[in-house]
């Protein structure tokens, strides 16, 4: 497991575990996760930071990123990263958390409607947070559909 750790990755656990500090995630985080999650966050959030602020470089990007400074928060990955790579059992507990942390996710669930009258096409689109879409398009046709 430890192998399949990428900068990415760490990159989204940081972004999660300290997106409290950036002013335009601050609301949005008790909008997308459940209370449970919001803890969970939190969770995670101060076992990184225990781990990380005994590395004076890694304290130097955890003081910036609870700053609000975001551009730290790809030295803070990197720094994250190393660690996870060099010990497996903080990778797996750090997975872990991160993982009952998107258990708690709230999902929209919300409905499309769309009402085509007389020959025409309609489409609509969602797209999510994690960048996921749905798009979906309805022909509707009174009597013999037109040709061609």
């Amino acid at each position: 497991m430890v192998s399949l750790i990428t900068l990415a990755a760490a990159e989204a656990i940081a972004k999660v575990a300290f997106g409290k500090f950036f002013e335009s995630s601050v609301g949005k985080l008790g909008e997308k996760f459940t209370e449970t999650g919001l803890k969970k966050i939190d969770e995670l959030y101060q076992t990184i930071r225990k781990r990380l602020s005994g590395n004076p470089g890694a304290k130097d990007a955890l003081t910036d990123v609870e700053q609000g400074n975001q551009e730290a928060l790809q030295r803070l990955a990197v720094y994250l990263l190393d660690v996870m790579k060099a010990d497996g059992n903080f990778a797996t507990d750090v997975q872990k958390i991160a993982d009952e942390i998107n258990i708690h996710r709230v999902e929209d669930n919300s409905q499309l409607t769309q009402i085509n009258k007389d020959h025409s096409t309609g489409y609509q689109t969602k797209t999510g947070d994690n960048n996921t879409n749905q798009f979906g398009n309805t022909n509707h046709y009174y009597g013999t559909p037109p040709q061609g």
